[in-house]
């Protein structure tokens, strides 16, 4: 089924041309949606008021933070957004303390901090999530990766073009992250320069490994398909190995389950009757202890 296309500014713009009468600003403005027309003209205030205060090493470890998730807002409009949720939860938990006049004085006045807080540091916690997941997916592509690197380089490609290719061919993470680093080398900045910042913006020791081995292959001129093929033999042997842990772990993660979940059933159903029918015993006094 085919998805339908969310109409553009242009299109929109279009349609207004198509009248008989001139279009005024409001109506233009009315036919956007209600987030560009409220919530991120509000974000955008937010955030060019909390930016004002904000220490500059802050704003640098955010952004840093921004790049390891694949930079999935710019920094103003996060700012913005962590501004507007805490003002959202802590006004909700400022209305709940003033409905809750049976609790505590001192539990209704941490109602709207609890609420603040959880405005401020809930997307952290998104961002957090996202950066954990962008990580595992780089990690599980990158062998893929190095062996169609391999198999280019060997055809006869340079190196820069192999990465180019991998980027045209695949839609991941790591395309995207080999496809900035190809802008780079094309604005002029050096290879072992964009390599380094693409290891930089993840944070994955495997992609450090990679970058570290190119580096240095591509200064003691040693051929790069030969540390390629090395380099994805011993991914390849990470990933196993990773598998291997985490299918060990198995067992020890599903104790709890066991316990409190299959144990009690399998005795509920073993000894219940029993139980029943020692209660009834007696209750109707055929059984004295």
């Amino acid at each position: 089924m085919a998805l339908k296309r969310t109409p553009s500014i242009e299109d929109r713009l279009a349609e207004f041309g198509t009248l008989d009468r001139p279009v005024t600003l409001e109506e233009i403005e009315l036919s956007l949606p209600f987030s560009e027309r409220v919530l991120l003209p509000l974000i955008t205030g937010l955030a060019d008021f909390a930016m004002r205060f904000s220490p500059e090493k802050s704003r640098e470890a955010m952004q840093h933070k921004l790049d390891l998730a694949g930079n999935p807002y710019d920094l103003k409009k996060f700012i913005g957004i962590r501004v507007l949720a805490t003002i959202m939860l802590g006004g909700l938990g400022g209305a709940l303390m003033l409905l809750a006049k049976s609790l505590p004085t001192f539990q209704r006045i941490l109602l709207p901090a609890v609420g603040a807080g959880l405005g401020y540091y809930f997307p952290v916690l998104s961002l957090g999530s996202k950066i954990r997941k962008r990580q595992k997916e780089i990690i599980k592509s990158l062998p893929d990766a190095l062996d169609l690197l391999t198999i280019c380089v060997e055809a006869g490609l340079g190196f820069d073009a192999a990465m180019a290719k991998v980027a045209e061919k695949w839609d991941n993470e790591l395309s995207m992250a080999f496809s900035q680093v190809i802008n780079e080398i094309q604005l002029g900045k050096l290879r072992r320069e964009a390599l380094r910042n693409m290891a930089d913006r993840m944070e994955v020791q495997d992609v450090s490994t990679f970058v570290a081995a190119i580096i240095q292959a591509d200064q003691l001129g040693v051929s790069i398909a030969r540390v390629l093929r090395i380099q994805s033999d011993q991914m390849r042997m990470r990933r196993r190995q990773r598998a291997e842990e985490l299918a060990a772990q198995a067992g020890i993660k599903m104790l709890p389950a066991i316990a409190f979940l299959i144990f009690p059933a399998i005795f509920i159903v073993l000894l219940g009757p029993a139980v029943i029918q020692v209660i009834i015993m007696v209750t109707e006094g055929t059984l004295s202890f």
